[in-house]
């Protein structure tokens, strides 16, 4: 079959979460409140937080800065799996074994919370419970997956070695994990938002938090409109924190993208949920879609606005997709953000020991299913118990951190690297950009991002970035400007799609009035 259509990429890409689900409508916050929590943050983390924390009788607010599960819920391949890679030998060698127990007790707990919270609030949303497996195709990693089912073995996991997987890819070696599952994450978390609202606990939309300030024993948050919130407790559940006190949590956490294909294939998919163990990754699920099943392609990664050529992933996508099916259609391909810490375990828990009110979840690798859920129960044990059985593995200032001290120095050399870089490479001195395409340009001798959409209209935003300087590079394949050095995103006129940037980029379509923008930014 000829799949040319399907790499020419004319349209922007589409989730197929968001596609198949209604729209939110929750108001903007709009008068100054005070409340016991305020979390930040409509997606997982944040709503299953206001969920748990409303059960146990405390008033919430949550403040989302655009609309319900957009962010990174929306993007995601919804795998509810405690198989996160090769991470419970990693863990067991480098944290210890009870580290390692922990993490699995968490995780394994998370898919079952998810199927109890659907039954319990009558939520269809496509949970099927599935086997999950990681195989290899490279000899080096065999003695890996070996030591990777023991070592989950000894946790508790119901883990296996197996030699084939029903695909025709020749593989060496492949670990099984039995009762994981699968869901639709949109259908999920709109529903569960429904039950939050009333006796005190609010949704609001549209409405980005931009400052934390501390007052006494409270915090004030303020949002982009100008009204404040007072809250005893705040819980940043943002993705990427975008709160930059003390923490460093932007020298400790770096954001990859990665990408996926929902495909229509004559082939029955045979089950399970798939991903290889080396690089490139190839990652494979099906989903139930209107009479019959998508089959969600995923896989490759990249630093975020580190990609040069962004649409080349999504085409490498395709060759692998008809290798294995016979495709009769692509309908739906989009890109995701995970933030990786540096030693590939979340921060969850206290923002730094010494803010008691102030908590922090983030770091989810690209497994965001499950450590979501186990953040906000083990928030929520923080806050009403003071502890949690699994803080220490997860806590944001663990010692064991120090472990990774290599890869912390090679992260932030790439930051400073990419910062650098971004100041002085090379510019051409015009706007002449030809229709569909966006690059840097100078105006006025000052770097400039521009874009010109397929009727011809300029759009010219400034391409330093609001976050903490850097300079942003193009992504061709979403047409947005994305920020190489903390992965903030924005759109090509300059509006924010991801953090932790909170104020937008300046834009004109105008080259003149662009001209006394940049002169007002410098």
């Amino acid at each position: 079959m000829d799949l040319s259509k399907y790499t020419s990429f004319k349209e922007l890409p589409k989730s197929y979460w968001i596609a198949s689900t209604e729209n939110t409508n929750y108001p903007a916050f709009s008068q100054d409140m005070k409340i016991d929590v305020v979390i930040i943050g409509g997606g997982l983390v944040g709503i299953q937080c206001a969920y748990f924390l409303k059960k146990e009788g405390l008033k919430v607010a949550l403040l989302e800065a655009n609309r319900i599960g957009s962010g990174t819920t929306g993007y995601t391949t919804a795998k509810i799996t405690s198989q996160h890679g090769l991470i419970y030998s990693k863990i067991k060698n480098q944290m210890g074994e009870e580290l390692a127990r922990q993490y699995a007790e968490a995780n394994e707990s998370a898919i079952g919370e998810y199927k109890k919270i659907a039954e319990e609030n009558n939520i269809e949303c496509d949970y099927i419970p599935q086997s999950s497996f990681i195989y290899t195709q490279d000899d080096s990693y065999i003695q890996k997956i070996s030591d990777e089912v023991d070592a989950a073995s000894r946790l508790g996991i119901k883990a296996s070695y197996v030699e084939e997987i029903p695909f025709p890819i020749p593989i060496k070696a492949a670990i099984r994990f039995d009762n994981q599952a699968q869901f639709h994450p949109l259908k999920y978390i709109t529903a569960l938002a429904k039950t939050i609202p009333d006796n005190d606990c609010h949704i609001f939309e549209e409405s980005r938090a931009i400052t934390i300030d501390e007052e006494g024993s409270n915090y004030i948050i303020t949002t982009e409109q100008g009204s404040k919130i007072i809250a005893k407790i705040v819980i940043i559940a943002s993705h990427y924190p975008f709160y930059n006190k003390p923490g460093m949590y932007y020298a400790r956490i770096y954001q990859e993208r990665s990408y996926v294909l929902a495909v229509k294939a004559k082939e029955k998919y045979p089950g399970g949920m798939y991903i290889n163990a080396e690089d490139p990754t190839r990652s494979l699920r099906h989903q139930p879609h209107l009479n019959g099943e998508l089959i969600l392609v995923g896989g490759e990664h990249h630093k975020t606005g580190q990609g040069k050529d962004t649409t080349k992933h999504y085409e490498a996508l395709v060759d692998f997709a008809k290798d294995i099916f016979t495709i009769d259609d692509i309908l739906f391909r989009w890109s995701t953000q995970d933030c990786m810490t540096v030693d590939g375990i979340p921060y969850v828990g206290y923002f730094n020991p010494n803010t008691p009110n102030l908590y922090i979840a983030t770091g989810f690798q690209k497994w965001g299913m499950t450590n979501s859920m186990v953040s906000a129960m083990l928030i929520r044990d923080l806050i009403v118990k003071g502890k949690s059985p699994w803080q220490d593995v997860y806590n944001p200032s663990r010692k064991t951190i120090l472990a990774s001290a290599k890869d912390f120095v090679v992260q932030n050399l790439n930051v400073a690297e990419q910062l650098i870089d971004g100041k002085l490479s090379p510019v051409p001195d015009d706007v002449d950009v030809k229709a569909g395409e966006g690059r840097i340009v100078m105006v006025d001798g000052k770097r400039a991002g521009a874009y010109k959409n397929e009727k011809g209209n300029l759009h010219l935003v400034n391409t330093t970035c609001t976050h903490m300087g850097c300079e942003l590079n193009w992504n061709s394949a979403e047409r947005t400007w994305d920020c190489p050095c903390h992965g903030s995103r924005f759109t090509y006129d300059g509006k924010i799609i991801e953090g932790p940037a909170t104020k937008h980029l300046s834009f004109s379509n105008d080259v003149n009035t662009f001209k006394k923008l940049l002169q007002e930014d410098f």
